[in-house]
């Protein structure tokens, strides 16, 4: 049981579409992440980029304050005993603190006018420029990475549901492998399209074996492979066919089959015009030999339709009498299912 259960547990990608695979003894990963700046940023957890935000602001305001203050010091400008007819590089600033204060001032342009640059001090003043440049283009870059990660579309993604099980019954007269997806947003996706990825492990005609062989999965629904907009709970199906890479498959060999089905459900958002990719993947143990989804639309009196997601993930033995051989093999799948 315990082998079993190890065996359901590995996978490529897991159940909400996240990636299983861990990347490890790659040279150089730090650098890789830097060159790649902008995408590390964006992909930052929200903790460390609340934190990176943050930072970004008081370590320049320190920074530049530190600057300042050194100006200061190598004018002379915190000498006792000054005489009248000296002019200070910024006026009114005595210590660090008070630095850091003008420092946080001019670069959020509060500008109290109680501490200012003088016209004596050239090297102050080209200090200045150069912290609102910088400083300016650190915020356009920080604030930028913020939206972006806002209005990524993997949040829209989030809100596709793909049934928890997979099934294979008869579809017009053919054997299918069946899969329901639905939008839980009001809001519609457009010119969505199903595919499917076999991973599998095989071996070449030279011998070599490969750990995860990929296969295409086309996927269907009714007569098209692309739908026109998702509005409703949609059963997209595979047929089980000569040119199928699942072909052979049957209810003997299928949970002795080691293989996981990738499912990508590709989309573009009606309201932004952005795309999307929802994803989920299935293992024999999560494919359900002989039953079919039970209904999850329903009309009411008031002429509208109801989509129930109460049967969204319910299913129900097939009544195909051409699909199980005899009822020993219906009550053999109906307990089957009732285990797990």
């Amino acid at each position: 049981m315990a082998t079993r259960k190890a065996e359901v547990q590995r996978r490529i990608v897991s159940k909400d579409g996240h990636n299983n695979v861990r990347i490890d003894n790659v040279e150089g990963m730090v650098k890789l992440y830097l060159h790649d700046i902008w995408t590390t940023v964006v992909d930052m957890k929200w903790r460390y980029k609340l934190t990176l935000f943050a930072s970004t602001f008081v370590m320049t305001w320190f920074i530049f304050g530190v600057i300042f203050y050194f100006i200061g010091m190598g004018n002379g400008d915190f000498e006792p005993g000054l005489s009248s007819n000296h002019t200070p590089c910024v006026m009114n600033v005595g210590t660090l603190t008070g630095a850091f204060l003008f420092s946080l001032e001019s670069q959020t342009t509060i500008g109290y006018g109680f501490r200012y640059i003088s016209e004596e001090c050239p090297l102050a003043i080209f200090t200045l420029v150069a912290q609102l440049v910088i400083t300016g283009l650190a915020e356009i870059f920080v604030t930028g990475a913020f939206l972006a990660k806002l209005a990524r579309p993997k949040k829209r993604a989030e809100t596709i549901k793909f049934s928890q099980s997979a099934v294979i019954c008869r579809r017009q007269g053919k054997l299918c492998l069946m899969v329901r997806v639905a939008n839980m947003r009001k809001s519609l996706l457009i010119q969505c399209q199903l595919t499917g990825k076999l991973l599998h492990s095989n071996v070449t005609e030279e011998g070599e074996k490969t750990q995860v062989h990929q296969s295409s999965v086309d996927f269907y629904m009714d007569s098209s492979s692309e739908c026109p907009f998702l509005i409703l709970p949609l059963t997209f199906y595979h047929v089980l066919d000569e040119q199928s890479p699942l072909a052979g498959l049957n209810a003997e060999n299928l949970r002795s089959r080691e293989f996981e089905l990738l499912v990508t459900l590709n989309a573009t958002m009606e309201s932004t015009a952005a795309t999307c990719q929802s994803r989920t993947s299935y293992v024999p143990q999560e494919i359900l030999w002989g039953y079919e989804f039970k209904p999850v639309l329903f009309s009411t009196t008031g002429g509208r339709y109801v989509a129930d997601f109460n049967f969204f993930d319910k299913v129900q033995v097939s009544n195909d009498a051409t699909f199980l051989s005899n009822n020993t093999e219906k009550l053999k799948l109906e307990e089957d299912y009732k285990k797990e």
